[in-house]
């Protein structure tokens, strides 16, 4: 990911058969439901969660 005051991340698949690590990242990220949306500083602890749920989220640059 480039360098970036923010990123948008935004939970496009559903946790329902992952893991529990998987679904408490989902929730550290402060998403909900599907297709919640949230703004986040670009720090290396943010795309470390993103990493791990890459499959789960949608990330853009704001």
């Amino acid at each position: 990911m480039p360098a970036s005051d923010k990123i948008q991340v935004t939970l496009t698949k559903s946790t329902i058969g992952y893991s529990q690590k998987q679904r408490a990242t989902v929730k550290g990220l402060g998403l909900r439901k599907l297709h919640h949306s949230r703004i986040l500083k670009n720090t290396p602890m943010v795309q470390g969660m993103i990493h791990k749920v890459r499959h789960l989220v949608t990330y853009k640059e704001v």
